[in-house]
């Protein structure tokens, strides 16, 4: 039997290739971009400070007193702090890289369980596209993938403050879940998507068929009052490039980076960097979840630098999101959008950079899913104002949005001019470079 690895080739997440301009600001900075005293693990989201601070703010684990205060090097370790002391405010310092798959995707597999007959057994040759898979190699991917979600999701408590210690802390293979709880923060942390060892074909998905895979690196689900700042979120040693084909179609073992979905309610997203992935951010996962999302769903990007994403920068269902002071260094090869306007949504996105490579034009940054307002202003396209909205609508006459949002954020602390993101995120945003 051969075992299916994670194949991949390393490579290193570099942000030289962002131009650099430096201006003077038109518009000041306001206020610091934390409160509460140089101690990280100590510091809470400032009052106006987008969504999160709202209806009483974010202050995550910084009342912890000593004995809930951890220092964590292992996955293991991690995974015991946060189940330590119930909903009590509490503090966990990561130290250097907390792998969760460390014993490798061979650690997860179901007894019986054989890639090489998965693929002989549902080859289309053999299996077709009509239906679905099924059959006792899928159910033994089904029982792996199980064994593989046990193993490396962490459930975060609320009034917890998560927080890289120096600059080279992070986690890798694991996938965070911000589920049901209410005020915490993560910080200062390189987090690499998580491999999806078990990815399940579908020959109905489309015309050829597709593998589909679990695991977003961070999962906000119906919690409130979510402070995500000065992390690196990328595919990291594992990009889309490195993984093989099967069946003529790429082996999908990523899904998304960030998402934040099923009444999930004042979250801001603030100097972090998503580097190297296809579907990044997603806010809203159904357009059949009115129930849960409707009047939810709020959320602001600000300070955020979007690197090599191909789409969902992010896309939006149902919420009052605020997209402000974000750089967008697009792609050469395979960009799809960035803002993606889908069923109900109000997006406002302003005072955003992009560099757009040759041949890549602006009318592609929206994207129309459902027919929704949007709000789009001041916003820069390789140096220079461009009216986003009127470019989309007559590059992309089938797909033509309308304007006004219809609301008007205040919740924004410090607003910096467009021109100068390039070179203030380059150097600022991301993991390690917390000030």
């Amino acid at each position: 039997m051969r075992n299916r690895k994670c194949h991949a080739s390393v490579m290193a997440v570099s942000l030289a290739g962002c131009t650099a301009l430096v201006l003077s600001l038109t518009a000041p900075a306001v206020a610091a971009e934390s409160g509460g005293g140089r101690d990280l693990a100590r510091q809470t989201l400032a009052a106006g400070d987008g969504w999160a601070s709202a209806d009483g703010g974010t202050t995550g684990g910084a009342a912890a007193d000593a004995e809930h205060v951890h220092t964590v090097r292992t996955w293991s370790e991690f995974r015991s702090a946060l189940a330590a002391g119930g909903d009590a405010p509490k503090i966990i310092r990561v130290v250097g890289t907390l792998n969760a798959t460390e014993g490798g995707c061979e650690s997860f597999e179901a007894p019986g369980y054989d890639f090489d007959q998965y693929l002989a057994d549902y080859d289309p040759a053999v299996w077709g596209y009509e239906n679905k898979v099924s059959g006792p190699q899928e159910d033994l991917r089904a029982a792996s993938a199980k064994n593989q979600g046990k193993g490396i999701k962490a459930f975060v408590p609320s009034n917890t403050t998560i927080v890289g210690v120096g600059r080279n802390a992070g986690i890798t293979g694991a996938s965070l879940q911000i589920k049901g709880v209410d005020n915490v923060i993560v910080r200062n942390l390189t987090i690499e998507s998580p491999l999806d060892c078990f990815p399940q074909w579908d020959p109905t998905d489309g015309a050829t068929g597709a593998w589909n895979s679990e695991y977003d690196a961070m999962v906000v689900y119906g919690s409130t009052h979510v402070w995500v700042d000065h992390n690196t979120f990328t595919d990291g040693r594992y990009p889309d490039s490195s993984l093989p084909r099967y069946y003529g179609e790429i082996y999908q073992q990523h899904d998304g980076e960030l998402d934040i979905v099923r009444g999930a309610d004042l979250v801001t997203a603030s100097w972090n960097v998503f580097a190297d992935h296809d579907k990044t951010l997603m806010i809203g996962n159904s357009d059949s979840a009115g129930a849960t999302d409707r009047g939810k769903l709020r959320v602001t990007l600000h300070h955020n630098l979007f690197k090599d994403i191909v789409e969902r920068a992010p896309r939006v269902r149902f919420g009052k999101v605020d997209t402000y002071n974000n750089h967008y260094v697009v792609p050469e090869n395979g960009y799809v959008y960035s803002w993606g306007i889908g069923f109900e949504s109000r997006l406002v996105a302003e005072k955003n950079s992009f560099a757009l490579p040759a041949g890549v034009n602006a009318g592609l940054i929206l994207k129309k899913w459902k027919d929704a307002p949007v709000t789009v202003a001041d916003n820069y396209v390789n140096g220079r104002a461009v009216d986003v909205l009127a470019v989309h609508n007559a590059e992309v006459p089938g797909e033509v949005l309308q304007p006004d949002a219809g609301w008007t954020p205040t919740l924004r602390l410090r607003v910096d001019d467009p021109r100068a993101l390039p070179g203030l995120l380059t150097h600022r945003a991301g993991a390690g470079r917390v000030r």
